[in-house]
């Protein structure tokens, strides 16, 4: 993956949203459907998640400026938005790229695990047969499909140091897109590994490879008086 002249990509996952405490309680609950009044692009931050914004902003302030990123590309989605104008307002070079949004997961949408089993009983299967990263839910985009729109993404990249704002998937995917972390070994992490609100992941280029410099770091956080949170993203659908 070689992303012009880029030498260091950042990607910092939204801060927590009114949608993850939702799923949360509606998981705990044993409910099948997580209550929301907005669609998935609309879904706003939480109280925590104003709070890791503003802390991320903090952090930024902080920081010589040539270390702050040069070009700026954000989700679409309100969340997402909202945590980059928190972190970086003003900042002269950023855009938004619907390529970035989130896993849009069809008729498993607003569904827990339990509504999914309840309601499309035959899909848990399905989705063991064909694997995390091939399985598409109907109406939906598999793990695969989403790689492909970030790879496009990463193509298209200009500046030298790019910050991303994305969700977990977009996290996970970037290891396998400019790490070339095999799909089996990608499966595995993503199952064990929850990517914290606010958190932080970066590669730079060494020697014409990308090499994995922060995993999922939120010592910024802390730091500047924010809890971290790890409310799963809508990222696993099945299971």
């Amino acid at each position: 993956m070689d992303p012009g002249d880029v030498d260091w990509i950042g990607l910092i996952r939204h801060g927590e949203s009114s949608g993850n405490v939702a799923s949360v309680a509606a998981e705990a609950a044993g409910h099948e459907v997580v209550e929301l009044l907005e669609r998935d692009a609309d879904v706003p931050l939480s109280p925590e998640g104003e709070r890791q914004g503003r802390a991320l902003g903090r952090w930024f302030a902080s920081m010589p400026r040539e270390q702050w990123p040069d070009v700026l590309v954000c989700s679409p989605y309100l969340r997402a938005l909202d945590t980059a104008h928190l972190a970086l307002p003003g900042h002269p070079r950023s855009r938004v790229d619907e390529r970035l949004r989130d896993r849009e997961l069809g008729v498993f949408d607003v569904l827990t695990t339990h509504g999914v089993a309840r309601r499309h009983p035959e899909e848990p299967a399905r989705e063991r047969r064909l694997g995390k990263f091939y399985y598409r839910p109907p109406g939906g985009e598999s793990w695969a499909d989403v790689a492909l729109r970030l790879r496009s993404l990463l193509r298209d990249l200009d500046g030298r140091r790019v910050l991303l704002f994305g969700h977990e998937i977009t996290a996970f995917l970037l290891r396998y897109l400019l790490e070339g972390l095999p799909e089996r070994d990608l499966t595995t992490f993503a199952r064990n590994t929850v990517v914290p609100n606010g958190s932080l992941t970066s590669w730079r280029r060494e020697e014409g490879r990308w090499v994995l410099e922060r995993e999922s770091e939120t010592r910024h956080l802390a730091e500047e008086g924010a809890e971290p949170t790890s409310d799963e993203d809508a990222t696993t659908a099945v299971g």
